[in-house]
């Protein structure tokens, strides 16, 4: 399952915002293929269809925007079976090969909500589009990287404190 929370993530994020403009890593086929095939998906058309379609979903669940309902596409003739290997049970994820990438996406989702409920958020820099799964005890990380969002976001509150405090 952690491979598919971590999936889940990459899908959220495929659509980053660097220098300001938009890098949307599904927004042409080649580049969606490039995406799905490091991801271990096929490549196909559907399922490059199938990616957008779900990201959109995912996003806007998450995001409270849409209900959960928006998901129910994905799932759609995917089943999971058992499988008896040298460590137990095991659990095989059955579908049509276009299908089983994003219904894995949506599987991670799943998991979150139910293992770590409230700790998949979007960035707390409105000018970021990631999103973050905050794995912290006290629940209250705010930005897809300190390193870079939360810098910025700490550099600019600065700017403003010290900005107000020699104008008055």
């Amino acid at each position: 399952m952690v491979d598919d929370v971590e999936l889940l993530l990459a899908l959220l994020n495929s659509r980053p915002v660097l220098d300001g403009a938009e890098r949307d890593e599904l927004a042409t086929d080649e580049t969606a293929r490039a995406w799905a095939v490091a991801h271990g998906g096929t490549g196909t058309a559907a399922e490059l269809r199938a990616l957008r379609q779900v990201r959109d979903g995912l996003t806007a669940v998450v995001l409270g925007r849409r209900p959960v309902a928006v998901l129910a596409g994905a799932l759609d003739g995917v089943h999971r079976r058992p499988a008896l290997g040298d460590d137990g049970v095991s659990w095989e994820l059955t579908a049509a090969a276009e299908a089983l990438l994003p219904a894995r996406a949506v599987l991670g989702w799943a998991w979150v909500a139910e293992h770590l409920p409230g700790r998949l958020r979007p960035c707390g820099n409105d000018e970021c589009r990631l999103f973050l799964l905050d794995r912290s005890k006290a629940n209250k990380a705010r930005w897809c990287s300190m390193a870079t969002c939360g810098n910025r976001m700490k550099a600019r509150r600065h700017y403003e404190r010290t900005r107000q405090s020699t104008s008055d």
